[in-house]
């Protein structure tokens, strides 16, 4: 069986920079490597344009506008795009690299997704295709092979290649490009994509998860294209029983055929989606308020007519309603109010003193009544300040309780709780760091206290660390409120000894911008350059190499022809290992001096013809006979004879006889 050919990327490096592995991928414009950045020591994967495509203006174009588009955004569901450049006649694209499988290949593992599933990935794709739309960006190539499933839970949407800003005229061009599948009608029919577009590329998608097929399918791909266009997407609970009649209305509307019925953009959708999200299983309120085709889809909103059995039942818990006096009830309390009666007169003088006793007694009554309700009062003010609810009462410790434990407790001692947000070093993220005022403070009841919730340490900017010494790295890490860890690795490189080459958290990722105050920061630093080895001997090479810590595997030399160097001398290293590290084995490549050519047989030529073959090969002829009678010589043989090998530029003297 013939052994398929060798990549001819592989081993190469791009710009000085991009170190090719291995292949990663194919795909219709180009070929996707795994490679290795030599400057910030990391792996990234590299898409390069197929070199048949590159002479191409118009596909050098689009994959121009993939990296311009896809460097335009920002968010944790959209695979960064780092660098673009040409070499070695390629056009090419650096991409952060993601160890993971795509949904098309979840798909064909799984043939459906469960509803959760369906629900966590679709929320991911919104969100990413939301910070498009934002940023203008329409993708028009959405589909289960452009989703990836990174190993650590990441969901990304990758591969811009056919990306472009919206306008009022975003349209394919001459020929229909993305995978017909996933088409809009507007695309199929017209050409032009605009945000909704993605939408209805999405809720195919979505459809596909639920129910592990497409809506449409045909032996042709003009039959798809035709169903797009003059069919409505079914519900996928038709196809399937995990879908919901919520999400069965949600799929529809996404898939629309008029775009003016779908969402507007992603972020529309994606509110909807997080509604669903959160309860699959009941009508959301935004998603019944949205324009929604007029069918019998499970789920539609129906109107109740008046009177029904339930209108009762929805207005008896209604709290009671505030009575308004009429004027009648407002005259009669009016009256009441002001009304005098007369005072009974007299009969006697009799009678007048036995009212004036009844009046002194009333009176008398009266005052003790004051008196004994002062006496009650001032007690029950004194308890209630005292030792009752009006007493002051002090700020207990919550921190490290729950949010709720640590509210519950405030409340319990008549305190006004706000809440708020706060850095901590000490306290979990999400439980109460703290209150305000302080623990111990002595507070009346009622007072208003703010209760704070932890954010996790404080995030700092990350200084500036490669490029410097190892004390100044230390140094500039503890001056900014950071913890040194350790130099976790040591590497040759063109950097002096001990220069800092990368900082890293301590799950061995890159710092961004920002870090966690106190957070540990593990330091890559250099071990210089590999020394200079060229010239030497085998055994001065073998002996510089190890005052570097570095051993030669001799197993592993090569010879090399160099036209410099001596036979037998050192013309560089063979690097078994990337990067090399102190301890690690290299090869030599050691000179066999320059390359030999053999002599051609030129005997029985023309003197002048055998003169013009040897310079052609490389040599400087010479001959005794003068140029005036070369016509008439004829060679006999050459001098060293033909058959030796020789250096390229070597004098071949040529014998002759001559013809009369």
């Amino acid at each position: 069986m013939t052994a398929p050919p060798i990549d001819p990327l592989i081993g190469q490096t791009l710009d000085a920079r991009y170190v090719i592995r291995s292949r990663i991928a194919r795909g219709g414009m180009a070929m996707v490597y795994l490679a290795h950045d030599l400057r910030l020591e990391r792996k990234v994967a590299v898409k390069v344009m197929h070199e048949h495509l590159a002479e191409d203006e118009n596909f050098t174009r689009r994959f121009d506008r993939e990296a311009r588009s896809a460097a335009r955004l920002s968010h944790a569901n959209l695979v960064n795009v780092f660098d673009q450049g040409q070499d070695l006649g390629r056009v090419y694209l650096v991409m952060e690299y993601l160890p993971s499988i795509t949904l098309r290949q979840l798909l064909k593992k799984q043939q459906r997704l469960t509803l959760d599933q369906s629900l966590e990935i679709g929320d991911a794709i919104l969100a990413g295709l939301a910070a498009a739309h934002s940023a203008g960006i329409v993708h028009r190539d959405l589909k289960p092979e452009n989703v990836l499933l990174v190993d650590d839970g990441r969901i990304k949407i990758g591969d811009f290649g056919l990306a472009r800003a919206v306008s009022a005229n975003t349209t394919t061009g001459q020929a229909l490009l993305g995978t017909i599948a996933y088409l809009s009608p507007e695309l199929v029919t017209r050409g032009i994509a605009d945000e909704r577009s993605d939408l209805y590329a999405f809720g195919i998608m979505l459809y596909e998860m639920l129910t592990g097929t497409q809506p449409f399918t045909g032996e042709q791909p003009m039959q798809i294209a035709y169903q797009h266009a003059h069919s409505d997407v079914p519900p996928p609970s038709e196809a399937a029983d995990v879908s919901t009649p919520a999400l069965d209305s949600f799929v529809v509307w996404l898939t629309q055929r008029d775009a003016a019925l779908r969402p507007a953009n992603a972020g529309e959708a994606l509110t909807h989606m997080r509604e669903l999200r959160h309860d699959p299983y009941s009508f959301p309120e935004a998603l019944a308020t949205a324009v929604l085709p007029t069918g019998a889809l499970p789920g539609d909103t129906t109107v109740l007519p008046a009177g029904s059995q339930f209108t009762d039942a929805a207005t008896t818990n209604l709290t009671p309603a505030t009575a308004v006096l009429g004027r009648p009830e407002q005259a009669s309390l009016q009256g009441s109010e002001t009304g005098k009666l007369a005072p009974a007169q007299s009969a006697s003088d009799v009678d007048r003193v036995r009212d004036q006793g009844a009046k002194r007694a009333r009176s008398g009554r009266i005052t003790a009544a004051v008196i004994a309700v002062l006496l009650a009062a001032t007690t029950g003010v004194a308890l209630w300040f005292g030792l009752g609810p009006g007493s002051a009462v002090t700020v207990p410790e919550v921190a490290g309780q729950s949010m709720a434990e640590a509210q519950a407790t405030l409340e319990q001692l008549d305190l006004v709780v706000a809440t708020g947000e706060c850095t901590s070093l000490d306290i979990e993220v999400g439980l109460a760091a703290g209150i305000t005022p302080e623990p111990g403070t002595r507070l009346d009841r009622g007072s208003d206290v703010t209760l704070c919730q932890s954010t996790g340490p404080e995030l700092l900017a990350v200084p500036t660390l490669v490029g410097l010494s190892l004390d100044d790295a230390i140094a500039q890490i503890e001056a900014g409120r950071f913890t040194f860890g350790k130099v976790t690795d040591t590497r040759f490189s063109g950097a002096a000894a001990d220069e800092v080459l990368a900082a890293l958290d301590s799950n061995d990722a890159e710092l961004g911008d920002t870090f966690p105050e106190r957070g540990t920061i593990n330091l890559i630093v250099s071990a210089g350059p590999v020394p200079d080895v060229s010239g030497l001997s085998v055994e001065q090479a073998t002996k510089t190499l190890a005052g570097s810590e570095l051993s030669v595997d001799a197993s592993q030399n090569t010879e090399v022809i160099s036209d410099e160097v001596p036979k037998g001398q050192v013309v560089g290293i063979v690097w078994l290992t990337d990067p090399v590290r102190p301890g690690d084995s290299v090869g030599l490549q050691i000179s066999s001096g320059p390359e030999l050519f053999a002599i051609p047989d030129v005997s029985g030529m023309g003197l002048q013809e055998a003169m013009d073959t040897l310079a052609a090969a490389g040599f400087s002829p010479t001959t005794l006979v003068p140029e005036a009678l070369r016509g008439l010589a004829r060679a006999t043989g050459t001098n060293p004879a033909a058959g030796t090998e020789v250096e390229a530029g070597t004098e071949i003297r040529v014998t002759s006889q001559i013809s009369l």
